[in-house]
């Protein structure tokens, strides 16, 4: 995923590109459901590319955690247990909170202006939600995204936004698995985060942001669908 958006073209994307990431949605998103075998020649048809780019595109897949190698029998969708969530909240919080911590050293007005942009949009998305309009919740997951990304935009070390950005997708997988909106808590706690990052409240904002995402994994755990 990527901070515009999940599946709009990119101006000068090549084809493996665009169809590597609606194959990563498709999975994020649980069109393509946990140890679903994926079988070269209906991939094909259904992306448009040729079996070889597919392979190249699973083969990314795998590095990136989302399809598992099956030696000789070919790739399938990922697993997801309980214990691979509570790693991947782990790690999410590790390069998120540090991301985090130097945005709010370095960041500029102009930062402070996208994270209050980001945060708009995510209310009034959440607040549809929380009006009972279930057809919000892919739109969630983009805006959700948006504002979390916004908040650590400044960090200025790309390997670890690289990293956090895949490792963020992982995480959202099981939002997305779940289907299950935390609802008031979590956008509360999307408003708190906002204004302790603009006013530069670094410890308050990695402590609610650590209990943030922590409360998200422990509620999409209690769905009972991992364990």
């Amino acid at each position: 995923m990527n901070a515009k958006s999940f599946v709009a073209e990119k101006d000068g994307e090549s084809v493996g590109d665009s169809v590597l990431r609606r194959l990563r949605f498709d999975i994020i998103r649980g069109a393509l459901l946990p140890e679903t075998r994926l079988r070269l020649e209906p991939l094909r048809a259904t992306y448009g590319v040729s079996v070889t780019t597919l392979r190249e595109i699973l083969s990314r897949l795998v590095v990136e955690g989302f399809v598992v190698a099956e030696g000789q029998r070919g790739f399938e969708v990922a697993p997801v247990n309980e214990a691979n969530l509570r790693d991947i909240c782990e790690l999410r919080l590790l390069l998120e909170c540090h991301a985090l911590q130097r945005s709010m050293t370095l960041g500029s007005l102009d930062w402070e202006a996208h994270v209050v942009s980001a945060h708009h949009k995510l209310q009034s998305v959440e607040g549809r939600l929380m009006s009972g309009d279930p057809t919000s919740v892919e739109q969630w997951v983009q805006f959700d995204w948006d504002f979390h990304h916004s908040t650590v935009s400044a960090c200025d070390m790309p390997a670890l936004m690289n990293t956090h950005s895949n490792v963020f997708d992982l995480y959202l997988r099981y939002h997305m698995l779940a289907l299950n909106f935390r609802g008031k808590p979590a956008a509360d706690e999307h408003l708190r985060l906002r204004d302790l990052v603009v006013a530069r409240k670094t410890e308050a904002a990695i402590a609610l942001l650590t209990s943030h995402v922590r409360a998200g994994m422990e509620h999409i755990l209690a769905s009972g669908k991992f364990t």
